[in-house]
Parts: C-alpha cells; sequence; structure tokens
C-alpha cells in the first residue's frame, strides 16, 4: 500500500509542477504577476523536478536561464536518487 500511495504522491506532485510552470508561462506572456522562482525549484525539490523540466520543455519555459537549465535536471537527479533510496529501504 505504502508503495502505492509514493507513486500517487509523485504522479500528483510532477502534475501540479508541470501545471504550474504552464500557469507561470501564461502569466509571464500578459505581464501579470508571477509564480516565485523558490516555488518551482521547491516543487521540484520535494518529487516535482519531472514536472518543472516537462514544463520547461513543452512550454519553453524558463530555458534561457542558467538556474533552471542546470537546477532541475540536477532535482531531478536528485528525486531519483530519494527514489531508489525509498525503494531500497522499504
Amino acid at each position: 500500500m505504502n508503495d502505492y500511495l509514493a507513486i500517487l504522491y509523485f504522479l500528483i506532485i510532477n502534475a501540479i509542477s508541470f501545471i504550474t510552470m504552464g500557469y507561470d508561462k501564461q502569466r509571464a506572456k500578459h505581464h501579470e504577476w508571477r509564480v516565485p522562482e523558490k516555488r518551482l525549484f521547491g516543487l521540484g525539490a520535494i518529487g516535482g523536478a519531472l514536472g518543472v523540466w516537462m514544463g520547461m520543455r513543452v512550454w519553453r519555459h524558463k530555458t534561457k536561464h542558467r538556474s533552471f537549465t542546470v537546477g532541475v535536471p540536477l532535482l531531478f537527479l536528485w528525486n531519483v536518487v530519494l527514489g531508489a533510496a525509498y525503494v531500497q529501504w522499504s
């Protein structure tokens, strides 16, 4: 049961991350209030790095920011390491 909850968590946090990237892109296009970068990195750090990364690619958003082009893949690797550790110790 815990494995299913972990999978569900990663699906949900990545969906939220992906949608948030799209939302921020739309806000940027209209010169409106933006989602703070800290929040985007925070979502990536708690398991949503794949969603942020896919949002960068799909919406071509934050792709010129070195902090994102380097940081998000590193966060993705961190997510993989944490996921592997969870599988190993559960």
